[in-house]
């Protein structure tokens, strides 16, 4: 018999992804995984119900998804949606298994109650940089759309065009347009904001990333800080102390002064963003000035973010947008739908479901297990 997976509708406000697309329904069928999907759950995202069933899924309620699936896949799990996703827990059973995004190394007390529950939780956001996980990578693909979005978030509300354009009237001189960390959603940035003709330059706390920085067309900008100790053994950027970031601002508030489009995206995982831009750096900038601050979710990059809302400071625009990815469903929804389709394929073997500690992807991403949390990470939290 085939494994049984089952993807209900999102329940956290305003999210319109879908954790499995048509597409992957298909795909799913080969490796004898069958698919069960709540009536609604892809329409956001631009896939009704009867594309699932074209492709072979089973279209049903809430309930009978949670009831007969072996592996439920969803965007946003308890920790990543704790106060609607609570209602999930009772149809939550034993031996059951759960993936998706959940913020594990921030909601210890969500975590203990899927382990209350008897889950196998799997978090998408552990997911290990290595070679054999890159198609499982959601974290990543996420970013991708949001850094695409929030370039095109900052063009909406700038007073200029991004492209040089020479006229009839005059010459219309580029936007200058300054991404902040150089990581999958500022490489995107950078690279969308090329394609619009704005003049791009870029900086990151790890220096190892400046040819990265230089191959999508942007300038890499160079600061006198020591950087030594910068980036963790999964190539994410690490914290630095105070006085490292004290230095850096410093520096900062110069290049600023050039700029008409800062896009934020320093983010550290598990941790509050660090303040890189304070009010006292924007007095430089020009009235029109736009900061689209991507890291907004974990408290943000700029001292006078708002998550979710925009403020104007002084004639600058300051946008603080939350859940950049769900802005672009459908593509969000092809991306991350492959990724947990990868992840699904590695836990189920002939049909059968199997949790292979040893496995590297799976060791890592595994949070809950057998009634307890297991992941060591998560378990410092919890204890503390």
């Amino acid at each position: 018999m085939p494994a049984i997976l089952g993807t209900p509708r999102e329940t956290f406000p305003g999210e319109r992804r879908v954790a499995i697309t048509p597409r992957q329904c298909e795909a799913l069928r080969k490796s004898k995984i069958e698919v069960l999907i709540e009536s609604g759950a892809g329409a956001e995202a631009g896939y009704p119900d009867d594309a699932y069933t074209a492709r072979g899924a089973r279209v049903t309620d809430r309930q009978t998804v949670f009831r007969e699936a072996q592996i439920v896949a969803q965007v946003r799990c308890l920790g990543a949606n704790p106060e609607a996703g609570r209602s999930d827990l009772p149809l939550l059973r034993r031996g059951q298994i759960l993936t998706g995004f959940g913020e594990p190394l921030t909601t210890a007390q969500e975590c203990s109650d899927l382990a209350g529950s008897g889950v196998s939780f799997f978090a998408m956001e552990l997911m290990p940089r290595i070679t054999r996980a890159q198609s499982m990578d959601a974290l990543s693909a996420m970013a991708t759309i949001a850094g695409y979005r929030g370039v095109l978030l900052a063009a909406s509300h700038l007073p200029k065009m991004f492209p040089l354009l020479m006229t009839a009237a005059g010459t219309l001189t580029p936007a200058k347009v300054f991404v902040l960390g150089a990581g999958v959603a500022g490489l995107q940035a950078i690279a969308t904001a090329r394609r619009l003709g704005a003049v791009v330059c870029a900086y990151d706390v790890r220096p190892a990333v400046k040819e990265q920085v230089e191959s999508v067309g942007a300038k890499f900008v160079s600061l006198e800080v020591d950087a030594q100790g910068s980036e963790d053994k999964g190539g994410y950027a690490k914290a630095m102390d105070e006085a490292f970031y004290k230095r850096q601002r410093e520096l900062l508030a110069a290049v600023l002064r050039e700029q008409d489009v800062v896009i934020t995206t320093a983010a550290v995982p598990g941790r509050r963003a660090p303040i890189l831009i304070t009010g006292e750096m924007l007095t430089g900038m020009a009235p029109g000035s736009v900061i689209v601050d991507l890291a907004a979710e974990r408290g943000g990059n700029c001292e006078l973010t708002r998550p979710g809302e925009t403020v104007v400071h002084n004639g600058i625009t300051l946008l603080g947008p939350l859940n950049v990815p769900s802005m672009v469903p459908q593509h969000a929804s092809q991306m991350y739908s492959a990724n947990i389709a990868a992840f699904v394929k590695l836990l189920v073997r002939d049909g059968a479901v199997v949790i292979d500690r040893e496995d590297e992807i799976i060791r890592e991403t595994l949070v809950t297990h057998e009634g307890r949390v297991v992941h060591p990470r998560v378990l410092e939290l919890v204890a503390s």
